[in-house]
């Protein structure tokens, strides 16, 4: 399956798939409320953020090319500005997971820490109250309650962690590869190289 997908894409001479993104010009790839901004402090059309980040997905760990297509091939500088703007957004979008991820970890700890210290007191009041037939009402109470409480929170903190963990990594994985992708230019028939991104405008 992996291989019929991967065949709908063209690919360089080295065997890189290539992404194709086409607009009439570079202020397309931008939000329509930030075109006057430089282009490195704009976002990026939402559209053109998933559309990379569903070809990622589909092409899973090939090595890839983003091609930009225009009518006319933007000067150097303007090409510059959107290889740092490509990386940049995608960098934040990387940290914005990165701090759900920490979050998602210290709740998971949290619920983690809470379920052993119920554990714990839920096995101290059976300590106290060893004979359940025997012990007042209260005191079954107490014990089945802080069991039932300890495992509730132990189980959150599980599925919490391996439910949230591999898609988070896969998104963080996923706006790095795209930050620090190669791109390449065209228009009207003028080809660029593909160009690894250098952080200078």
């Amino acid at each position: 399956m992996k291989k019929q997908i991967l065949e709908r894409y063209d690919r360089l001479a080295d065997g890189r798939v290539i992404i194709d993104v086409s607009a009439s010009r570079v202020e397309e790839l931008y939000e329509d409320f930030d075109k006057t901004a430089p282009y490195h402090k704009k976002d990026l059309d939402e559209d053109l953020a998933l559309y990379l980040t569903a070809c990622l997905r589909e092409i899973g760990n090939a090595d890839f090319v983003i091609r930009f297509t225009f009518d006319v091939l933007p000067a150097g500088e303007s090409r510059e500005r959107v290889r740092t703007s490509l990386h940049k957004f995608f960098m934040y979008r990387r940290e914005l997971e990165m701090d759900d991820l920490n979050t998602m970890l210290r709740t998971s700890l949290l619920y983690f820490v809470s379920g052993m210290v119920l554990l714990s007191c839920s096995l101290w009041a059976a300590s106290v109250w060893p004979d359940r037939a025997t012990s007042p009402f209260i005191g079954r109470v107490v014990v089945e309650g802080l069991t039932i409480a300890a495992w509730v929170s132990l189980w959150e903190a599980v599925a919490t962690f391996m439910i949230n963990w591999p898609p988070r990594r896969q998104r963080i994985s996923l706006n790095e590869r795209i930050a620090d992708a190669s791109v390449m230019f065209q228009g009207n028939g003028v080809h660029e190289r593909p160009m690894e991104f250098s952080g200078t405008l």
